[in-house]
C-alpha cells in the first residue's frame, strides 16, 4: 500500500479516537491515566516518569498542565505514589490500587465467560432494615451479588471459585432450568441497558479493526489505539456482572465485543510495546521487559517477535 494512504488511514483512526475521547465532558484524565499505568505500564514495573506520561497524554491531545492536576488528584486520592530524583518525578499506583488493578484485569481481559454449574449463591443479611444493612447490601454488590429483596441478594456461584468473604448467611441454590435462570439474570441485572452500551462499542470500534488491519498504524499510533480500546473496554466490563454465558441472552453483544477488544489488542501489542521501548522511561532508563502474564490476555495473544 501507498504510504500516504497508510498515513491517512492512521490519521484518521487515530484523530477519531483522540475526538472521542475529548469530547466526553466533564474529560476526566485522571481515567485515562489510571488505564495507561493498569494496561502498561503496571506489566514493566509499575514507574513511569513523569516525562514519558506527559508524552502519552500529549497522544490524546491532553496538555501538560491538566495531567499534572490529575495526578495531583490522584496523589491526594491514594491512587499513586511520587518519587523524586533530582528535578525529575517518577509515579507507580499504590500497593493497594495496583492490587485493586490486578483484580479487576482478571474480568477485563479474560477469555470469555465464567463456568457455570447451575448453582446460585443466596445471601441473607441479618442486620435489620436501616444504615447497617444498606452498608452490607452495598458490599455484597460490588463482590457481583444483584439484590433479589430486602435482605436477600444472589449471584452465579462460578465454577473453582471460592465463596465470597461475607458475614453475610450464604446458602447455595441449584436450578436446573435454564429459561428460568435467563430470566432471573434479565430480572436481577440491567442487561438491556449493558447490551445497548456494548453495541454503541462495537460500532466504534469495528471499524477501527477495519482500518488497521488494511494500513497498520505506526508503534505510536498503535498505543494510541491500544490504550483508547483499552479504557472504553474498561469502563463497559466492569459495569458487567460478568454472568455465565447460560444466563445470557442467545445473541450477547458482550461476546462480539470481546472477540473484537481481542482481535484489535492482539493487533497493536507489539507494535505498541516497540514504542514504550524507545520512548517510556523510569528511574533506571528504558522500562524492563513486561512480565509474561501480558501476553496471557484475552486468552493469550502471543509474545513479541524475535
Amino acid at each position: 500500500m501507498d504510504q500516504s494512504v497508510a498515513d491517512r488511514t492512521e490519521n484518521r483512526v487515530i484523530h477519531d479516537l483522540v475526538d472521542r475521547i475529548q469530547a466526553r465532558r466533564p474529560l476526566r484524565a485522571w481515567s485515562l491515566i489510571v488505564t495507561i499505568y493498569g494496561d502498561a505500564v503496571v506489566p514493566r514495573g509499575g514507574s513511569l516518569w513523569l516525562g514519558s506520561l506527559l508524552d502519552m497524554m500529549a497522544a490524546f491531545s491532553i496538555g501538560g498542565g491538566v495531567v499534572r492536576t490529575a495526578m495531583s488528584r490522584l496523589a491526594k486520592d491514594g491512587w499513586i505514589e511520587r518519587r523524586r530524583l533530582g528535578r525529575q518525578s517518577y509515579y507507580r499506583l499504590s500497593a493497594g490500587r495496583e492490587r485493586e488493578f490486578t483484580a479487576a484485569a482478571r474480568q477485563i481481559y479474560a477469555a470469555g465467560p465464567p463456568a457455570w454449574d447451575g448453582r446460585w449463591t443466596v445471601a441473607l443479611l441479618p442486620e435489620p432494615a436501616g444504615a447497617a444493612r444498606q452498608a452490607k447490601r452495598a458490599e455484597m454488590e460490588r463482590i457481583g451479588f444483584a439484590p433479589f429483596a430486602p435482605n436477600v441478594l444472589l449471584r452465579p456461584s462460578i465454577t473453582g471459585e471460592p465463596a465470597p468473604q461475607s458475614d453475610a448467611f450464604l446458602l447455595d441454590a441449584l436450578d436446573d432450568d435454564r429459561t428460568e435462570g435467563r430470566r432471573l439474570a434479565a430480572t436481577l441485572w440491567p442487561l438491556d441497558e449493558l447490551a445497548l452500551r456494548y453495541r454503541r462499542f462495537l460500532a466504534w470500534f469495528d471499524p477501527v479493526l477495519q482500518e488497521i488491519g488494511t494500513a497498520p498504524p505506526s508503534d505510536l499510533g498503535a498505543f494510541v489505539v491500544r490504550i483508547a480500546l483499552t479504557h472504553e473496554y474498561r469502563r463497559l466490563v466492569l459495569h458487567d456482572p460478568a454472568l455465565p454465558a447460560e444466563l445470557l441472552p442467545e445473541d450477547w453483544p458482550g461476546t462480539i465485543a470481546r472477540a473484537l477488544a481481542r482481535s484489535i489488542y492482539t493487533r497493536v501489542l507489539e507494535p505498541s510495546e516497540r514504542w514504550l521501548d524507545d520512548h517510556a522511561k523510569n528511574e533506571n532508563g528504558s522500562l524492563p521487559p513486561p512480565d509474561p502474564g501480558l501476553f496471557q490476555r484475552f486468552g493469550g495473544i502471543g509474545g513479541p517477535t524475535v
